[in-house]
């Protein structure tokens, strides 16, 4: 079942009803409404959504360097994910003249003649350029700084009696919160403090650009003996072995490493770029999610996404259309049906509960809109929230529509 792409789907309709037009710092220029919320059971499917194609490598290597604490984006562009370019070529446009006049003691007379790197060398010099990138790569402390090595600044009493928070290099005390999780997830699952958070106040104006998502929370709970027994009979069913009384059942349970707890992820975002960011952001949470599940031997249960000013870019709009999708002719789907159209793959669709009205037993079932959801694929991980490969997150099944291309606003 697939519940998500659906709701994803309303969500553009809803901005595209009631959202009201507003200036922002890219001057795209959006439409946005404030305070709305996704939701999703991980029992149904991995969340990728399949109403258009979803660059599955880009969003697990983000991750990725979110985990390693990363803040430099090379191992980004080493592993074919962009999502960070224009950010950095951003920040070196406008630092770059007065770091190279700095360097080597130019006067004013060379402001005018001295050009940035064009971003496709920029990248380049990145790839290739160790001391470059080094410099030029980084980003500031965003996400992977503050849940892998947050800085907690250190008070000292100053000379007239006060405190003063003085910036420590040689006493700083680093948190790694994800660390921290895992640990409390291990030893205190029912606790209410289950939470990471990126939005570090006194490093903001040190970050390219202020997290977007700011934090996670999760929260566990017990699982039901049946629940547990369902778990075990998706792989292990054998009449022969399986006793008859309860107690037996939780010994033998227990035996097989059945998970005792579900587990729940909820993030909150100050600012939502709908149409390109938040597909993204609702499976890079749902990876992480099967991760820490992974991780502390726990079922993936409910993905849930609080949302702040939740907009389209106005150069957007079009695409949003395309993708919430418009009802097919008879004759579109005639046609569908005809041909068998392999191109778009929706002759592979099937809802048993919305079957196509063509009076013929040789009927292929066939969609009734343009961009009808397919069945969500599923997702195993290997070494829990600390794998280091792509190749440790396994993809399978995975049916979507075309991609459908839409400009970054950075």
């Amino acid at each position: 079942m697939n519940n998500i792409d659906k709701k994803y789907q309303e969500l553009l309709q809803d901005i595209l009803d009631n959202g009201i037009e507003k200036k922002d710092r890219t001057g795209t220029g959006t439409i946005s409404v404030f305070g709305r919320q996704i939701r999703h059971k991980m029992s149904e499917g991995f969340p990728l959504l399949t109403t258009k194609k979803m660059a599955w490598k880009t969003m697990v290597t983000e991750l990725l360097w979110f985990l390693q604490g990363s803040t430099n984006i090379k191992f980004l562009v080493d592993n074919g994910c962009h999502i960070w370019d224009g950010d950095a070529y951003k920040n070196y446009c406008k630092h770059f003249m007065d770091e190279y006049l700095e360097k080597n003691e130019l006067g004013e007379f060379y402001r005018n003649s001295l050009r940035p790197y064009p971003i496709e060398e920029f990248i380049n010099k990145i790839k290739t350029d160790d001391e470059f990138a080094k410099t030029w790569g980084e980003l500031g402390p965003i996400y992977g700084k503050q849940w892998r090595g947050w800085t907690k600044k250190k008070m000292y009493l100053s000379t007239d009696g006060s405190y003063e928070n003085i910036y420590d290099e040689v006493n700083q005390t680093v948190i790694d919160q994800i660390s921290i999780l895992i640990n409390d997830l291990k030893t205190n699952p029912d606790s209410r403090r289950l939470m990471v958070n990126a939005w570090n106040v006194g490093e903001l104006d040190s970050m390219v650009l202020p997290p977007c998502h700011y934090g996670f929370q999760v929260y566990t709970r017990e699982l039901s003996e049946q629940e547990r027994m369902d778990l075990y009979n998706k792989s292990n069913w054998n009449k022969d072995i399986f006793p008859s009384d309860v107690s037996g059942w939780n010994r033998l349970l227990d035996t097989y490493n059945i998970p005792t707890r579900a587990i729940s992820l909820m993030w909150n975002q100050r600012s939502v770029d709908t149409f390109l960011g938040l597909p993204f952001n609702i499976a890079s949470y749902g990876l992480l999610l099967l991760m820490l599940a992974d991780e502390v031997n726990m079922v993936p249960d409910e993905l849930i996404g609080n949302l702040g000013d939740t907009h389209i870019y106005l150069n957007h709009i079009e695409q949003a259309k395309e993708q919430i999708g418009r009802e097919l002719t008879d004759e579109e789907r005639y046609n569908i049906w005809f041909n068998n159209n392999y191109e778009t793959g929706m002759e592979r669709y099937f809802d048993p509960n919305n079957l196509p009205d063509f009076d013929n037993e040789y009927y292929v079932p066939t969609p009734k809109r343009t961009r009808e959801p397919f069945e969500l694929p599923t997702v195993h991980v290997r070494d829990g929230i600390f794998c280091s490969s792509i190749s440790d997150v396994i993809l399978e099944n995975y049916q979507a529509h075309p991609t459908i291309k839409a400009p970054l606003s950075n």
